[in-house]
């Protein structure tokens, strides 16, 4: 009957999607099972299928397909996400790749607006609007290979968030087919819109449980005219936040203000060698931007006041070369991490930057409590601090120590007012603590969404909530 069940759902696949964009293969379904995250295998499910849509009409008679068979679904891009948001948890589930919807429809100069489909990559993005000087800010540290669908799902941040927000804050306008099967858009083409409810902040950071996204109309800006990069290296991360609201009380943005911890700079320069200071405790790397006229006065702005909260060096890049030298190491940090132990697992929490400092040693105290190797680094400017904690996942005794030190850290962060999680998403990895950071009254009205939404519970069920 098993057998039958698969054959009838492939024959209508096939006469969708056409046989050489559906994947039935066992191994090949394996891998689209997973994603970045660190579930463990046994807790995961073989899909019947994925598919591969090239126009949203597709996706439509599959949704339908869907409810016709009580199948799940889950749109997924390429995977990236460090939360299971899009891992396989049941056998009845088809997989969406929106691997060949990848073009870019519309560069509107004028409007600043871009129409895309979800499975443009990030990077190619920003490439072709540069070309006409113009620029989409969100930057995923995995910009290489994400998906435009998948960081709007997941509402990816990145560096520039602190100057330039993150990419909930670029979504004008979204093409969603919603559980039923009827499209929808969810806002308007232009830059200003409150009529009714805001559906379209609704469906960005859902993570795909209440709809599938086929199109996307982002905000962009105009390209800055210059930027440069600054290294400044401390012997404490206090003085480094110090230098931080030193650099803002004095009326100076950068672009990009990250911060990485001693643990970091030595796991890079281990790995990546990178010319990093691995002597100091604390590393900022900023990026400054605006006009050309301005960027050599906002270096030496920085520098001297970094040099008044007691830097030990201040390191401004003098061409492209030494830039992109710095910008790789930055990004190759997590990378880095992976070669200290099996697996990494890693966390995204945010808290006031006022508190950036006691959330960092607390961090610290507590993963040197258990055991457990942590690299720390973040966008320390909007107070997202990013632990990579190194560790095996098959070493039970590591597990549970890690267990108790994650919950211990977010118990926390809660103190603190902070989020549990500020880009990454909630996925399975952090259902069982969203409750105890948001509170059930919100945890009911949210699955009341859901429940009004997809009533038969298709859209990638069972994440978010437990």
């Amino acid at each position: 009957m098993k057998i039958k069940f698969k054959n009838s759902i492939y024959n209508k696949l096939i006469s969708i999607f056409g046989k050489d964009n559906v994947l039935t293969n066992q191994h090949e379904l394996y891998a689209y099972a997973h994603d970045c995250s660190n579930i463990k295998s046994g807790n995961i499910k073989v899909p019947l299928a994925v598919v591969f849509p090239v126009d949203v009409y597709q996706v439509q008679k599959l949704v339908l397909l869907a409810n016709e068979q009580k199948l799940s679904i889950i749109a997924r891009g390429v995977g990236t996400n460090h939360v299971g948001s899009c891992v396989c948890l049941n056998d009845k589930t088809i997989i969406i790749s929106f691997i060949k919807m990848d073009k870019i429809i519309k560069i509107n100069p004028i409007n600043l607006t871009v129409e895309v489909e979800p499975g443009v990559v990030v990077e190619n993005l920003q490439k072709e609007l540069i070309k006409q000087d113009l620029f989409f800010p969100p930057d995923p540290s995995n910009q290489k290979v994400s998906l435009i669908g998948g960081a709007i799902a997941q509402s990816a941040g990145g560096p520039r968030g602190f100057k330039y927000g993150t990419v909930k804050d670029y979504v004008l306008n979204l093409e969603v087919v919603l559980p039923n099967g009827e499209i929808i858009e969810t806002g308007k083409n232009c830059h200003k819109n409150v009529e009714g409810y805001n559906l379209t902040q609704l469906f960005v950071g859902s993570e795909g449980t209440l709809g599938v996204i086929t199109k996307a109309t982002l905000r962009v800006i105009p390209q800055s005219e210059a930027k440069n990069v600054i290294l400044i290296y401390f012997e404490t991360i206090d003085e480094a936040s110090n230098a931080v609201c030193s650099i803002i009380s004095h009326h100076i943005m950068p672009s990009v203000l990250e911060l990485m911890d001693n643990n970091t700079l030595k796991t890079i320069e281990k790995f990546k060698p990178s010319g990093l200071k691995t002597q100091y405790e604390a590393c900022l790397l900023l990026e400054v931007d605006g006009f050309a006229s301005t960027i050599a006065q906002q270096c030496e702005t920085v520098k001297a006041l970094c040099y008044n909260n007691n830097a030990k060096d201040v390191i401004i890049s003098q061409n492209d070369e030494e830039k992109a030298k710095i910008w790789i190491a930055r990004r190759s940090s997590f990378a880095c991490c992976t070669k200290l132990a099996p697996n990494v697992i890693a966390d995204d929490f945010v808290v006031s930057r006022e508190f950036i400092p006691l959330a960092i040693k607390t961090i610290q105290n507590i993963c040197k409590k258990h055991n457990i190797v942590v690299c720390i680094m973040g966008h320390i400017g909007d107070g997202n601090i990013h632990p990579n904690y190194a560790l095996d996942l098959n070493d039970a005794n590591e597990m549970n120590r890690f267990n108790a030190c994650r919950s211990e850290i977010i118990d926390e962060i809660i103190k603190l007012k902070g989020s549990i999680t500020g880009e990454h998403g909630i996925g399975v990895e952090k259902a069982k603590y969203i409750e105890k950071s948001i509170g059930n009254v919100n945890i009911q009205l949210m699955k009341s969404i859901k429940n009004v939404i997809d009533p038969e519970n298709i859209m990638n069920p069972n994440k978010i909530f437990e």
